[in-house]
């Protein structure tokens, strides 16, 4: 009925308070250009001009600092260092900052006054997730958001529909794997990554150390049109040594982190913590004679958009034996690996153990690796 429709209509009402704003925004403009230019710029989401410079070098930084470190302890090192390069950076999480490591120095809670930059959001992974996508909508600032990996199905809808509206929200996910241990299966998640992985226009980072913690952190701040997940471990995680190309390719989604000797003979594919493992069994396959070459792939999304000739480069159509390594379901990844290779992972929830007793009970290990590549060389 046409009283309804006058009843819903805001139009006018909308064209004076657009008008009026406008109006206000010159006059701020003319009193104070800098401030102004500032919040035109992270209104229109731009980055500041050094940001991609002054972010390189810190990821260059990390890679010569080297040193082992928990994957969320990489992840805050990585906040603390891009916040002050980026003001409108807003962090926040659902009741477990101190375990997800999302304060950094000069974090303030946002309560009843506004001025802050951290929100604490409770217990509600959906609500601070949906928050976030509204956050992201309005402009103005870059929203970050934590939780356990195990916890984001609380979030899911959120994150799909964030993810639909390609927004630049940045997903911080913890307690990766059964690696966290004791808290048992109900903590441990298995399958969260295969479903992130499969939610069209999300990006999904698992890094193996510092420097693809830093790496992942910049390629979703610059992440425009897709919200990102970063999926960081509880426990500590070994440095990996990398040349100037090796530090670049990072950005690629999956790369050569350890080159074959002599003739390339096999592939292994690894993510997060498991990278350790497969630089472990390369060790062993090499001393042995086996030809084979190590592939960290921080994030398959990104990868599979390489172009061909750098995807072949990475993983040769011709090798067929391949082995891939994850501490979470298998059956992603026979999409690397094909239907005669070989995933090493979980096909069952954990149990409730001691991290390393965890691994070795579901075969998640470097003899299980290497055993794997030699009955397919």
């Amino acid at each position: 009925d046409d009283e309804i429709y006058e009843a819903w209509d805001a139009k006018a009402k909308g064209d004076v308070q657009q008008k009026n704003w406008e109006a206000d925004f010159a006059a701020y403009e003319k009193a104070y250009p800098e401030l102004a230019a500032e919040l035109s710029r992270r209104l229109n989401g731009e980055l500041p001009a050094d940001f991609a410079s002054q972010a390189q070098a810190y990821i260059q930084q990390t890679q010569e600092a080297g040193g082992d470190v928990a994957s969320r302890k990489a992840s805050q090192n990585a906040i603390n260092s891009l916040q002050p390069l980026l003001p409108e950076l807003l962090g926040g999480s659902a009741d477990l900052a101190g375990s997800n490591l999302t304060l950094f120095k000069g974090a303030k809670g946002i309560e009843k006054d506004a001025d802050g930059n951290y929100i604490y959001y409770g217990v509600r992974e959906f609500g601070m997730t949906a928050i976030a996508n509204g956050i992201a909508l309005h402009g103005g600032f870059i929203p970050y958001v934590a939780t356990f990996l195990m916890f984001m199905e609380y979030a899911r809808n959120a994150v799909r529909m964030g993810a639909l509206m390609k927004q630049r929200v940045i997903h911080v996910y913890t307690h990766d794997s059964i690696g966290l241990g004791e808290d048992g299966p109900t903590h441990q998640p298995v399958e969260q990554l295969t479903s992130l992985r499969a939610t069209p226009n999300l990006r999904t980072w698992r890094p193996c150390d510092a420097t693809e913690s830093a790496s992942a952190w910049v390629e979703a701040i610059k992440s425009e049109s897709n919200p990102s997940a970063l999926i960081f471990s509880r426990q500590g995680l070994p440095h990996q040594a990398r040349d100037s190309e090796q530090v670049a390719n990072i950005t690629k989604g999956g790369y050569v982190l350890a080159k074959e000797q002599g003739e390339l003979q096999a592939i292994i594919i690894a993510t997060g913590s498991e990278v350790g493992l497969a630089m472990e069994a390369y060790e062993t396959l090499s001393a042995n004679g086996v030809g084979v070459r190590v592939v960290s792939m921080p994030c398959a999304e990104i990868f599979v958009e390489q172009e061909a000739n750098y995807r072949e480069a990475v993983l040769p159509a011709n090798i067929r034996a391949r082995v891939a390594v994850e501490a979470a379901h298998v059956d992603y990844w026979y999409k690397f690996v094909g239907l005669d290779g070989k995933v090493i992972g979980m096909t069952t929830y954990g149990e409730s153990a001691p991290a390393s007793d965890l691994y070795k009970e579901f075969g998640i290990t470097t003899d299980a690796v290497v055993d794997a590549v030699n009955s397919l060389v």
